[in-house]
């Protein structure tokens, strides 16, 4: 026997909360930081920092140059680095790495930097196009037999009518137009844009009059404005493109505009000659006036990991005429350069460190890890006892803001199974005796240490 099953009316989205997705800018007030803003708690004075070289970066006065952001764990260079992403906009590039990445990759080394660069620096692109554009009062397709099926009929040109709110015009259109018509299903009431030189034809819904006289269900069709003016329009379009995106379409012709924007293609190494070529002809673009370049931002973590040849093409890139801003970040005090037998600050050569703004970050107070631990739970949508809270502060005090933050999830598991709507202290204890952190793990691993492989 069928079973009829009643369909939820809403359907739940896929939602990833990650470690900082509550971060949304550097949260200040001019150049001053707020206590807490923008998902940022505390940090003051890195925030301002940060905020100083945003609004340099946004004036075009900071590129080539390279930041430092030095801290013990778990004070927050990741999230500034993300805020100070989310402070530049969306049109400026930001390509963070680990350091790791740059060892496990097919390429060479140097290959591998050099496209994390590029990826970093925008051109945006100012392009004029001549748009048809308004409602379809009139369509026809012509058809004749096909040449090896005379039972099926192909199309073999159109003939439609456009009218906006002031003017109408009558097109006539070759085979292909006609073929992307009936592809994109177009008919009378649709509101489109024609454009004249590419031949690209994008419905953008159904005209508000048209909709109302069929009686259309407008929750399920998207329902658009007749648009005014001439039916002929002169347009300018604005797309941000990286020059690694110019690198690898002007290395691999025929690529699709889809798998340039969104990915797919494969990475392998692109020789200088084309690098040089794509420069070229952005260099004209600007000089043109029809592009401007938009210097973006590579996040390097953990650069502690980087090696002495590594630190070298860095340092010469830096000073190159199209160099995005480096940030790197790094928790490792003194310790050897990688690749050497010498020991420097933070691991990285004296020479790049004396040519860097160096940002320092510094241990919560309880009072801010007790203020984040409130942002976290309601990024996490967990709902959380005063008593709790306190309890889970204290034990960042003690051990450390990730380890507090962690316990969170498994805590609201554990409330979850026990009925509670609530996480409780006694919930925290539970799974703090399950979750051992640094400090505990280590207490056990000497006590065991006997019983323990070697």
């Amino acid at each position: 026997m069928e079973e009829i099953r009643e369909a939820p009316e809403a359907v739940r989205e896929w939602e990833r909360i990650s470690a900082h997705s509550h971060i949304t800018g550097l949260g200040l007030e001019g150049l001053r930081a707020k206590p807490v803003a923008g998902g940022m708690v505390g940090q003051v004075e890195a925030r301002e920092a940060a905020g100083i070289i945003v609004d340099m970066v946004k004036k075009g006065k900071f590129a080539g140059r390279a930041i430092l952001l030095a801290g013990p764990p778990g004070t927050g260079k990741t999230a500034l680095a993300t805020a100070i992403a989310k402070e530049l906009g969306r049109d400026v590039p930001f390509v963070p790495i680990a350091a790791s990445e740059i060892y496990s990759a097919e390429i060479k080394k140097t290959e591998f930097l050099t496209q994390a660069l590029r990826k970093a620096i925008g051109v945006r692109i100012h392009e004029m196009r001549r748009i048809y554009e308004g409602e379809v009062k009139e369509l026809s397709v012509k058809e004749q037999p096909h040449p090896y099926n005379p039972y099926v009929k192909v199309p073999t040109g159109a003939t439609i009518k456009l009218a906006t709110t002031d003017a109408s015009q009558k097109l006539t259109m070759d085979q292909s137009f006609a073929i992307s018509l009936l592809r994109q299903g177009v008919e009378t009431g649709d509101v489109v844009q024609i454009d004249a030189d590419s031949g690209r034809i994008v419905k953008l819904g159904k005209s508000r009059e048209a909709a109302e006289k069929e009686k259309l269900d407008l929750s399920s069709v998207q329902v658009v404005d007749v648009p005014s003016g001439p039916v002929l329009k002169h347009k300018e379009f604005v797309y941000t493109l990286t020059l690694h995106n110019l690198d690898v379409a002007q290395s691999r012709a025929g690529m699709s505009m889809f798998s340039l924007l969104f990915g797919g293609e494969e990475r392998k190494e692109i020789s200088d000659e084309t690098r040089r070529s794509v420069d070229e002809a952005v260099r004209s673009w600007v000089e043109e006036g029809r592009a401007e370049i938009i210097p973006g931002v590579v996040f390097i973590d953990e650069c502690s990991m980087l090696d002495i040849e590594t630190f070298s093409f860095l340092n010469r890139a830096m000073e190159q005429e199209l160099a995005p801003i480096i940030i790197f970040a790094t928790n490792r005090g003194i310790t050897f350069v990688r690749g050497t037998d010498l020991k420097a600050p933070h691991g990285m050569p004296l020479d790049l460190l004396d040519r860097m703004l160096i940002i320092s970050t510094k241990p919560y107070s309880r009072d801010e890890i007790l203020e984040i631990l409130k942002i976290r739970a309601r990024a996490e949508k967990i709902e959380i006892t005063k008593d709790a809270l306190e309890y889970l502060a204290d034990i960042g005090e003690e051990s450390s803001l990730r380890y507090a933050v962690q316990l969170l999830a498994p805590a609201a598991n554990y409330a979850e199974a026990e009925g509670s709507k609530k996480i409780t202290k006694e919930h925290v204890e539970r799974v703090r005796q399950l979750f051992a952190d640094v400090k505990r793990s280590v207490a056990y691993l000497q006590e065991y240490e006997e019983k323990m492989l070697k």
